[in-house]
């Protein structure tokens, strides 16, 4: 399952009633309504996304006789992809709401007049190859369409809550299961001014992410596992050190990312107008991906399966551009005016150091290895231990890692903690912005 900063706090709800159990019932109405609605728009999201997917790589290269995976089809609809993506960005009210480079999972409500755009963006991006996930705009699309919903509906309940439960219920819908969620909010309570135990606290986020979870399951579509692995089995202690090294080499793998992330952000922003430079993203990500090849498109997770239904047929070379190619796409996407999240691209990586890891210590484990490597890129760009257990485990599908991921994440996390975070800061666009800022780099400009 950001890049979003996993753990971003929730704007705190405002003092309320005591979590009775009345309280609770009552609230889990919104809760389960807000968990439908949100599963049900991020299905919709993928489903457009998915029949655009096909016209582009599938329909129109065939009507031309043209190979979808040829560098130069690639490099074609990864330009023009920017072009579109620049011109909604310009044109469109709102500006297709704020850039995601500066936002994290954590999304505060926007005007409903900007949400198409926004939408648009980011169906564009999933079909036409961009290195982004859905997660950050799903998120802000849900939490807006919740707040705006549920004020029409009743005043009593907090529109702070109903955000919180829209970005849990998104949560649950991502990844199909509101395990997720649960972990993200266990270290989000402390900003819920509310009475009661950890999980009164947890209950109507849990409650929201179900709902979310089960729909996504019903309707099709989630997060599972990528490619069924032998367990692991009894941990070995030799297994620690080398799982340690997979997973901080990966976390100091991401964060040359990281690093170079405000860096070309600038780069990009330099040229001020989001037509320009979110066309140059577009032609710059056309000749990764016709480097990289097809592996190395979109947010991920289908490729992550890729790799891993036959991880012999990749050698440490090539795995080794598969990565280079992956990260510097993530970074360029991130920066170049593009509307997606970190997360879902940085499972991909994971997998892909992962693979590579275990070919270069033959006497660790698959499951472990891939594990590891997931961990180590998640933590780096989500800045979160849940979040990058969660998707470890449930990525290679083998609950036996858990005791010795629960250890090797500890390094893992001295390596990261104190690095920057892949997020455009207010310093970091103060740094940018000559004193006059244009129309679309305000979130809130309008037509």
């Amino acid at each position: 399952m950001p890049g979003p900063t996993a753990a971003s706090p929730v704007p705190a709800t405002p003092p309320g009633p005591p979590l009775t159990i009345r309280t609770l019932l009552l609230l889990s109405i919104p809760a389960i309504l807000i968990g439908v609605l949100s599963a049900l728009s991020l299905r919709l999201l993928d489903l457009i996304a998915d029949q655009l997917d096909g016209v582009l790589w599938t329909s129109l290269p065939g009507s031309l006789g043209i190979a979808p995976d040829s560098p130069w089809w690639i490099f074609i609809v990864l330009t023009f992809t920017g072009i579109a993506v620049g011109l909604v960005v310009w044109l469109v009210p709102g500006h297709a709401g704020p850039d995601s480079a500066t936002t994290e999972l954590a999304a505060t409500p926007l005007q409903l007049w900007m949400l198409p755009g926004l939408a648009v963006v980011v169906i564009l991006g999933l079909a036409g190859g961009v290195s982004l996930g859905p997660e950050n705009p799903i998120i802000a699309i849900n939490v807006s369409l919740a707040v705006a919903l549920v004020a029409r509906i009743s005043k009593t309940v907090p529109p702070q809550l109903i955000g919180a439960l829209a970005i849990s219920a998104t949560i649950g819908a991502l990844f199909g299961t509101p395990v997720a969620a649960a972990l993200v909010f266990t270290g989000m309570v402390g900003e819920f001014k509310m009475g009661g135990s950890l999980w009164d606290k947890l209950f109507l986020p849990l409650v929201a992410a179900g709902a979310g979870s089960v729909t996504t399951f019903l309707v099709g579509g989630g997060f599972g596992a990528a490619a069924p692995f032998d367990p692991y089995g009894a941990p070995q202690p030799f297994d620690l050190l080398l799982g340690a090294l997979v997973a901080c080499a990966a976390a100091a793998f991401a964060l040359v990312g990281i690093y170079l992330f405000p860096l070309v952000h600038r780069a990009f922003r330099a040229l001020r107008h989001p037509l320009l430079f979110t066309a140059l993203g577009g032609v710059v990500l056309g000749i990764l991906g016709a480097i990289g090849g097809p592996i190395t498109l979109f947010k991920g997770l289908d490729q992550s399966e890729q790799l891993l239904a036959d991880p012999s047929a990749y050698a440490p070379g090539e795995l080794s551009v598969i990565l280079l190619v992956k990260l510097a796409a993530l970074v360029v996407a991130a920066s170049a005016g593009f509307r997606g999240g970190r997360i879902f691209p940085a499972v991909f990586l994971g997998v892909a150091a992962g693979l590579l890891g275990g070919a270069l210590l033959p006497g660790l484990p698959l499951s472990l290895a891939v594990a590891c490597g997931i961990l180590g890129v998640v933590l780096a760009v989500a800045r979160d231990g849940w979040v990058a257990l969660f998707v470890a485990v449930a990525l290679v599908d083998d609950v036996t890692v858990l005791p010795m991921l629960c250890i090797i994440v500890l390094p893992a996390w001295l390596i990261v903690t104190k690095a920057r975070e892949m997020l455009i800061t207010p310093a970091d666009l103060a740094r940018e912005r000559p004193p006059a800022a244009l129309p679309w780099d305000r979130a809130d400009s309008g037509r």
